[in-house]
């Protein structure tokens, strides 16, 4: 009688056990922009970007040595030439230099533009691709641990789903379609931050 007693006890709480285990919810971790620039998207893209914007960078760059060469001329001649001509060289010098930063800062505008855009476009097919991973794998919850607004402590590289979901979006990169509206709603997943794997063609002065 006393052993049924110990015994009864015993067997609820492993069967409570198991059910907490059966019930645990499966978390995991994503570098969403790791994973945008390492999908054969992403690549091409920061390709496209850099080829695109290179000319500009290049005409920038040929006005700044241009314009450091007419500093090196001033710092020479400063004790050899007329107080007229100095102040024009530093007149021509200041106007070329307003305008090369006017011109880096246009640039580097057009080209966060076109990031932007293109990034949107991508970051919606990669919401979908793990949307699709999450509901297929029983995620209750994926974290992106690369967005500064997710302040994740700890986070064990085992629930890490980063180069999982990087080859199911290269596998299914021809036929994804933006995201559209799910009949249930979605699970609730970070959006996705701007990589900061493509970077500015051009630096502002």
């Amino acid at each position: 009688m006393h052993s049924r007693v110990y015994v009864l006890p015993c067997l609820a709480f492993a069967a409570v056990l198991a059910h907490g285990q059966q019930a645990q919810t499966k978390v995991g971790i994503i570098h969403v922009q790791n994973a945008i620039i390492s999908t054969k998207d992403g690549q091409k893209i920061a390709g496209e970007l850099q080829a695109r914007f290179d000319p500009r960078r290049k005409e920038i760059e040929k006005r700044q040595t241009e314009i450091q060469a007419l500093r090196d001329q001033l710092n020479r001649g400063s004790n050899t030439m007329s107080d007229e001509a100095k102040q024009t060289l530093i007149r021509e010098i200041d106007q070329k230099s307003r305008s090369a930063n006017r011109a880096s800062e246009d640039a580097q505008a057009d080209f966060e533009q076109d990031r932007d855009r293109v990034l949107q476009e991508l970051g919606q097919r990669m919401m979908v691709v793990i949307d699709k991973y999450a509901r297929d794998n029983g995620y209750a919850l994926i974290v992106d641990v690369s967005s500064p607004q997710t302040p994740v402590l700890y986070a064990s590289n085992t629930i890490d789903i980063t180069n999982d979901i990087v080859a199911l979006y290269d596998k299914n990169a021809p036929s994804a379609a933006p995201s559209a509206p799910a009949a249930a709603p979605p699970p609730v997943l970070v959006a996705p931050a701007k990589p900061a794997g493509l970077p500015p063609a051009t630096k502002k002065k």
